[in-house]
């Protein structure tokens, strides 16, 4: 399997065997959400590896002694996850942080005849230059009208790959620099659009597999993993 180069698949031998745990039709409602707190928790390090601190401050040790603090800039990093089942991954990425930082969602969900993405939901903030001058964004300062630098999109499944590239689409029209997409597993192909989506994406995938099926469900695959994760088997 050749995938692109701003692709990443986790070896990590943890992910990996949580992986294949995940996968399996025992595994319960409870257990699939623990597994996938641990799988996110473990592509989240990997994801920042490269990430620079973006501010550096001053603090004092408890022997009294004055160090330099690196900090992360909570107002240019978001999260996004994807409705339902990125809500799932957002607490292992949250906790992972140093500092609190926005969470945008954004819900797309997949019509079942076109697999097509339909938006219903997206809180991303406006645009100062989508804003009228006496709108009560532009008259108040502490109301943020401004994109994050970067955005950490968060989709546990990539089947056919629609979902994410139109998630991309949303965030690079909302003006971020870079994006680093994060999902447990995809396929060959799903992933591969998402990667070619836009030159500012990043791609960190826990594992990735051959094909999709008929109804674009990824084979072998870990199910409907919304549904697995909120108990909505059967829906």
């Amino acid at each position: 399997m050749t995938l692109p180069s701003n692709v990443h698949v986790s070896s990590h031998p943890c992910l990996q065997a949580k992986l294949s745990q995940l996968r399996s039709s025992s595994t319960s409602p409870r257990e699939t959400k623990a597994l996938v707190h641990e799988i996110s928790n473990i592509l989240g390090v990997e994801a920042f590896t490269g990430l620079k601190p973006l501010k550096t401050g001053k603090d004092t040790t408890p022997l009294g002694v004055e160090y330099e603090t690196q900090g992360i800039d909570p107002a240019d990093l978001a999260l996004v996850p994807i409705l339902r089942s990125g809500l799932g991954m957002v607490e292992a990425f949250n906790a992972l942080l140093p500092t609190p930082v926005p969470i945008y969602h954004l819900g797309l969900f997949r019509e079942r005849v076109t697999l097509q993405p339909v938006e219903y939901y997206n809180n991303l903030p406006f645009h100062s230059s989508e804003l009228s001058p006496a709108s009560p964004a532009s008259l108040d300062p502490t109301i943020n009208t401004a994109a994050a630098t970067l955005a950490v999109l968060l989709d546990p499944v990539i089947a056919t790959g629609a979902t994410a590239e139109a998630a991309i689409h949303l965030l690079q029209d909302w003006g971020v620099q870079k994006i680093i997409l994060v999902s447990i597993l995809g396929s060959e192909a799903g992933v591969k659009r998402a990667a070619a989506s836009w030159e500012g994406v990043e791609v960190w995938m826990g594992g990735v597999d051959g094909a999709v099926d008929e109804k674009g469900m990824i084979v072998p695959g870990v199910g409907d993993i919304g549904d697995r994760l909120f108990v909505a088997l059967g829906k």
